[in-house]
């Protein structure tokens, strides 16, 4: 076998993805990663005028995008999600689940609810979609690549400031999931790994960086800067291509370096 260029290992032409929280932050950062590199990209979130106006700015950058929204804390959407990406799209090769929600309160007054509602969409909605798209997709043909994005959260506690123990341990089952899954579809050729991002400029991080200084944040990180809307494009390619077809079962912190030095 002829070893293949750089451009041709990164080459996605002819590859569909699946993203859910595509419609805004590092979803949709990794839609456009994915499309310029020539997949075909479905988003899937709650909303459906995010999304339409997410697939909108895709499409005005030259990607085949389309949308379809979904609750993936619901069974009934997962299943949906995926049979109208197969039907409308044909076979899903990558898949990126993002999906995700956090809570902020103390441990010791953490409602049961809010921790139930973080699980199921963290865990169980990352279970049960890679479930039925490696059922219906991927397991077939032997071959496919599962994303999980997991978080820095899940390598350790927080700081003082951040009571979000749901949160912290979904991110860090989600770990060992990638690892668990990676171990078992190995063997049909899926590759299952997870990227572990630190603080970036997201609507979900808005209130903590307002809350704490986008300065202060960035000064705990050895690189003094938190993450744009590029930093997990190099990452996301990676796994989703040729490029890392001998890499499963692993993690990698996007984080400017702030696991380093909490020890992560």
């Amino acid at each position: 076998m002829t070893a293949r260029t750089v451009q041709k290992l990164f080459d996605l032409s002819g590859k569909t993805a699946l993203i859910t929280g595509g419609s805004r932050g590092l979803g949709l950062q990794m839609a456009h990663a994915l499309g310029e590199a020539g997949a075909k990209i479905m988003l899937s979130s709650r909303k459906a005028e995010d999304l339409e106006q997410a697939a909108a700015e895709l499409q005005a950058a030259g990607i085949d995008a389309r949308w379809l929204a979904a609750d993936c804390a619901k069974e009934a959407d997962i299943q949906h999600l995926a049979d109208e990406t197969l039907q409308r799209m044909g076979d899903i090769d990558i898949l990126i689940n993002n999906a995700g929600a956090s809570w902020g309160a103390p441990a010791e007054d953490h409602p049961a609810a809010a921790w139930d509602k973080v699980m199921n969409l963290n865990v169980r909605g990352y279970f049960l979609l890679s479930q039925v798209v490696a059922k219906k997709s991927m397991i077939p043909r032997k071959s496919g690549r599962i994303i999980n994005i997991a978080s820095i959260a899940g390598l350790g506690g927080n700081p003082t400031a951040m009571k979000t123990i749901a949160y912290n341990t979904s991110k860090g089952a989600v770990i060992n999931f990638t690892r668990a899954l990676a171990a078992e579809w190995g063997a049909y050729g899926i590759n299952v790994n997870a990227i572990c991002p630190g603080f970036f400029k997201t609507k979900m991080a808005a209130v903590l960086i307002e809350t704490l200084g986008e300065d202060k944040m960035a000064a705990h990180a050895p690189l003094k800067r938190i993450g744009d809307d590029e930093d997990l494009k190099g990452l996301c390619l990676l796994f989703a291509s040729d490029a890392g077809k001998h890499i499963t079962g692993q993690w990698l912190a996007v984080d400017g370096g702030v696991s380093v030095v909490t020890g992560g």
